[in-house]
Formats: structure tokens, sequence, C-alpha cells
């Protein structure tokens, strides 16, 4: 059941405007099953704009109802629907305001029909009411009244659920008031990713990688960002349309993964500080470093020549480490050299890697 509405405001501050008509009608998807339509008189002065806008002027709200004596056929008429309009975001928030004034928490599910004309008509050249309804020849009278626009969203509304042939894009539309959508997209992202080593990319619905990540359990890691309240971490929250990942199997992986990727790809939201570069060498000029990979039968290998970082990969065969030229045909090439042995650097120092193979220059290179 759906209740489709319109709301006229005094117009003013966010959150200070009044309501001074409402148009509500039940639609069970076929048809008007009740309604409510009344002027209100908002106890406060209407801007001026908006008296040329709409028509409607104080003295006509003199001797209309107050919130507070319609407030109870609102809620009764509403009641297991979800709200329907055009900017639902905007009613809902008109109404949410007026019965907080009165101290009751109102709360419903809604569908904006601007959201689901862009989805189900893009063609559309403008998705504003007036325009839209132009364009796909619904008949409007009384615009910028309650009725008019109202009764206008209600054959706006039947359309949308006729092209909405598999009933998808309205069930993914809907807002729900506990966020329940929202739990669904974050579960959802949270199950897709494994409890094991690596480096995430958290992209935006657009694909972009927005942040960058890494721990010792992605999925704990991932958990742990959504759950954060600071501006940052709710604005990644709501831009995260998924998560992609490399698993990494070890430590020195996924610090090294993780600062090249960082440096190369300078997600919007993360901080990159400029590393100090390392000027001290290796121990040793020619050598493979070896470590645990991401699973028990595989090695995590890195490249040393001349000092330098040649590359990394991951080997399963004994003979693909031995044999130096099968193992240079397998590497992953790493651009950014000085900022690789600089990150290997510093993990050696500190850490031990399950062996180091020196490489004699005369058999081997």
């Amino acid at each position: 059941m759906y209740a489709i509405l319109d709301i006229e405001t005094t117009g003013g501050k966010y959150n200070e405007e009044g309501i001074t008509e409402i148009a509500i009608y039940k639609f069970d998807g076929h048809q008007i099953v009740d309604q409510f339509i009344s002027l209100v008189n908002p106890e406060r002065e209407i801007q001026e704009f908006v008296v040329k806008l709409t028509g409607i002027n104080n003295k006509m709200l003199r001797n209309a109802p107050k919130f507070y004596e319609i407030a109870k056929r609102i809620v009764e008429i509403t009641e297991g629907c979800f709200i329907v309009a055009h900017n639902a975001s905007f009613d809902y928030r008109i109404l949410r305001t007026e019965f907080n004034r009165l101290g009751y928490d109102f709360k419903r599910n809604t569908l904006c029909t601007v959201t689901l004309s862009k989805k189900l008509i893009e063609e559309a050249p403008s998705h504003s009411l007036g325009k839209l309804c132009r364009f796909l020849g619904i008949p409007m009278s009384d615009r910028h009244r309650a009725t008019g626009d109202a009764l206008a969203t209600i054959q706006l509304f039947k359309l949308l659920l006729e092209k909405d042939t598999e009933k998808e894009i309205i069930q993914q539309s809907i807002k729900y008031h506990d966020n329940r959508h929202e739990k669904f997209r974050i579960q959802k992202i949270l199950d897709s990713l494994p409890e094991k080593e690596g480096v995430f990319y958290v992209h935006s619905k657009e694909g972009t990688i927005i942040y960058l990540g890494r721990g010792k359990n992605m999925k704990q890691e991932v958990n742990k960002l959504f759950l954060k309240d600071t501006k940052k971490g709710i604005k990644i929250v709501k831009r995260a349309s998924k998560v992609t990942y490399e698993e990494t199997g070890n430590l020195l992986f996924t610090r090294l993964k993780y600062h090249l990727e960082l440096e190369k790809l300078r997600p919007k939201f993360n901080i990159v500080r400029k590393r100090k570069i390392t000027d001290k060498n290796f121990n040793h000029d020619h050598m493979i470093i070896v470590d645990k990979g991401r699973i028990p039968e595989e090695h995590a290998v890195i490249l040393i020549e001349n000092n330098e970082v040649q590359g990394y990969t991951y080997t399963n065969l004994a003979f693909q480490e031995n044999q130096l030229s099968i193992l240079k045909s397998m590497l992953t090439s790493i651009e950014n050299k000085e900022l690789a042995k600089t990150i290997i650097k510093n993990y050696l120092l500190k850490n031990k890697v399950s062996k180091i193979v020196r490489l004699q220059v005369e058999n081997n290179l």
C-alpha cells in the first residue's frame, strides 16, 4: 500500500518551514482507496515568493486547522504504507519535523519518484514533476498546489510501476526508516571478503577506488572501517559500492603492495604521506627473499638484482625459484624501485622472513 502525497510549505530556513497544504492519496497499486486533503495554518508567515508560486496566502489559512489537529488523521492514513512523493526526502523531512514539534516520532518507509524516474525514464530531458509530466503526456492541473501535484504523482507512479517489470528497481529504491537497505548493502560487501591477510580496495559505484586498506584479516578491517563515525568514515561508507581485494599471505607483501598501490593510486580518502627513501643498500647485491605464500604449498618471492628490487611473484615449485630465467618470467615488475627498496629494507631490519637466498653472480646472472 502506498500513501502518495504532496506538501506545500511557507518556505524559510531549513527545518523552520511550516505546512500550508497537504494532500494524501492512499493507493493500492491500482486505484485510490482513501484520501485526505487540507489547508493547514502554519502559525507563521508565508514567504512572498511562495505566495506567488502557490497562490496560498496567510489570509486563506487563518481559519484552517493547525497541524496538531490533523496529525492523527495523517498517522492513520499513512499507517502501513510506503510514502511516495516527488522528491520524497523533502516531504518526509517536513512531516517528521512537524511531528517532532509535537513530540511524536513519525517513521515511514519512502519511495521517491524523482529517483525512480531517473532509473526508469532515463531519456527524459528533465525529471522535475512539471517537465516530466509534459514529456510523458500526463495531464496536470493546479500546479504547485498539493492536490494537483499529488494526483500527477499518482499517474507518474502508475507508469513507473508498469515500467519496472521485474519490480527490482522499485524494491531497491525503497528508503527504509530503520536503514535496513544500508545494513543489507554493508553486509553483502562484508560477506564477499575473506578473513585473510591482504590489501583491499573500496570502490565507488562508478568503479573509482576511493580508499585503500590492509590487514591480517581483511573482513575485520573493512568492518572496522565501516563502523567509524568520523566524517571521513561516514563518507566512505556512503560512497562504497563494492570492495575488491588481493590476498598477500604475509606481512612483507602486504606492506609492499599497500605502499606501492597507495603511491600509484592516491585514493581520495587516504592520506598519502611522503616517505623518507632509504640510502642504505641491502647486505647482498643479488638475492631472493622468500616468505610464506597465500596457501601452505606456496612461496612469496622477491628478486633483488644489483641492489634493486626487480619484482615479486608467488611460486609453488622449487625449480621456479632455482631457475632464475623462469623466476624472472613470472615476476610482477615494480616501477617505483626506490620506494620498494625502502619498504623491504625497513621490514628486514625488524622482521624475519622464511629465507634469503644469496645469489652468486658468476653462476646465475
